[in-house]
């Protein structure tokens, strides 16, 4: 008979989004156990690029500066034509609205050993190594998970919650019989990954070669590694081009044999896939099982850890009775359509960048001068969940976080609850019982002091803006009415819930 193991939460896959959502879970005092079918960290990259919401969900770890010394910020990024005429260029390596920079590579393994470190030193928290999952289902009010280790030995899991981040090929998603939508058109691209010693490269630290002989991307990593990915066209040899010499050949000359060392040369494919249902019962699909989109605007992992950042807050919040489950069905409906514009940006995008026929490139040419500001979407706000975006549009969009006089990153002050930022006279002006549940509430935190919250409310131009513990904003407004209101809407408030330990 199997041993059983009972938990709050299982996770399913081993990556950086279920290692991310293990440590999240650790942090907000969940119980939980990851399994992992590879023995050790996957030695070669996959995703290579972080942007500065992400860097906000490992600041609410305590790791974000061990990070920080894993990663390059980006300093320039553009797009060039077959004339290698730069079409646009878009300034990186800034300190943007997030209190981190808005773009920067890494080497995947890197990270991904940081964070099971992080994984390590929490408590209530394991990741299982080296164990194949034999069956998912949903049970009663909770789901068992059986999984077979290196030693043949047998395990059940049971927990009350599962998150599949099990990858693009997720068996969960196929043993809960989840179609995907394809968005699209699948292609065939090469990736080079590796070690360029004593060569500069190309000069921006990405750029996209919109060559329609050959369509490539290059990106400078941190230290001396580089990525160059290229097209697959009609007529390569599969064999010939993934070698050495045929990678110089294809980068013409950027990654010459006697300089670039590869560590990885491997055929994939750029594809675009939503999954039509990311909720069954108890189990919730997370990060490639759940969304794919084409690399071009380096979404596919920071759409991974936004989706364990909506959804761990929201089980933990039901786990402890501040929340009735129906909250956990807002991670769907939030997670799905933002996934979903990033997903069709970067599918859209890969038509056009990636066309082969020198007609249509020349037409894209003329359309990125007339449009620069096209190259760089700006994110959208979540779908219909908790937050006030019916009636704002300003609602249910990320919030900027301040880095104060004293160096200090208002997250660090809030930590994973809800902030509620206004003005003392507003405040004032709530009944005095709602004053006091949210004085004694440790879920929510109350600041009206312009040097900690003036940034907030100018950039929102509000002088209310309460703000959920994923950084998305659950409202906003400039009236008592409208205060009370979203307070009332936060599920900690009003409910005997236990404090914070």
């Amino acid at each position: 008979m199997a041993n059983v193991v009972n938990v709050d939460v299982v996770v399913i896959g081993g990556g950086p989004v279920g290692v991310t959502a293990l440590a999240l879970l650790g942090r907000a005092g969940l119980s939980a156990v990851g399994v992992e079918r590879e023995v050790r960290v996957w030695p070669t990259a996959r995703a290579v690029h972080f942007d500065g919401e992400t860097f906000r969900t490992l600041q609410s770890l305590g790791v974000a500066e061990r990070f920080a010394e894993a990663t390059l910020p980006m300093a320039s990024f553009h797009i060039e034509n077959e004339e290698r005429e730069v079409l646009v260029s878009v300034p990186t390596g800034r300190l943007g609205t997030q209190g981190w920079h808005d773009d920067l590579t890494f080497h995947q393994p890197d990270i991904e050993v940081l964070l099971r470190d992080v994984v390590e030193e929490l408590p209530g928290v394991q990741l299982r190594q080296g164990m194949t999952v034999l069956s998912v289902r949903n049970v009663g009010q909770g789901v068992e998970v059986a999984v077979r280790g290196a030693d043949h030995e047998e395990l059940l899991i049971r927990a009350r919650w599962a998150i599949a981040a099990d990858g693009a090929r997720s068996q969960t998603r196929q043993t809960l019989g989840i179609e995907c939508e394809k968005l699209g058109e699948d292609a065939q691209w090469l990736v080079a990954d590796g070690i360029l010693e004593e060569g500069p490269g190309l000069a921006s630290d990405m750029i996209f070669l919109g060559h329609h002989t050959r369509p490539a991307l290059w990106i400078r990593l941190p230290g001396k590694r580089v990525r160059m990915e290229f097209m697959l066209m009609q007529g390569d040899d599969p064999e010939e081009i993934a070698t050495p010499a045929g990678v110089e050949r294809i980068s013409d000359g950027v990654l010459p044999v006697d300089k670039f060392t590869a560590d990885r040369l491997a055929t994939y494919t750029f594809r675009g896939r939503i999954a039509l249902q990311w909720r069954a019962g108890n189990i919730f699909l997370a990060g490639d099982a759940a969304h794919q989109a084409p690399p071009l605007f380096g979404q596919g992992l920071c759409a991974g850890m936004r989706d364990v950042a909506n959804l761990v807050w929201k089980l933990d919040a039901v786990k402890r009775g501040a929340a009735a489950d129906s909250l956990l069905d807002t991670y769907e409906s939030e997670r799905k359509p933002h996934a979903r514009f990033w997903v069709e940006q970067a599918t859209n995008a890969a038509r056009f960048l990636q066309t082969t026929d020198a007609g249509t490139a020349k037409q894209r040419d003329a359309f990125i001068r007339a449009n620069p500001a096209a190259s760089a979407p700006v994110a959208p706000p979540l779908g219909p969940g908790l937050h006030d975006g019916d009636t704002d549009d300003r609602a249910g969009r990320l919030s900027m976080q301040p880095i104060l006089a004293d160096g200090v990153r208002l997250d660090d002050m809030v930590g994973s609850r809800f902030l509620v930022a206004t003005t003392r006279e507003l405040y004032a002006g709530l009944p005095a019982s709602l004053r006091k549940q949210l004085e004694g509430n440790d879920d929510v935190v109350v600041l009206f002091d312009p040097a900690k919250v003036g940034q907030i409310l100018a950039a929102a131009g509000a002088q209310i803006v309460v703000v959920r513990p994923d950084r998305y904003i659950l409202g906003l407004g400039d009236t008592p009415e409208v205060l009370e209101r979203l307070i009332r809407s936060i599920p900690q408030v009003g409910r005997a819930v236990p404090a914070h330990i």
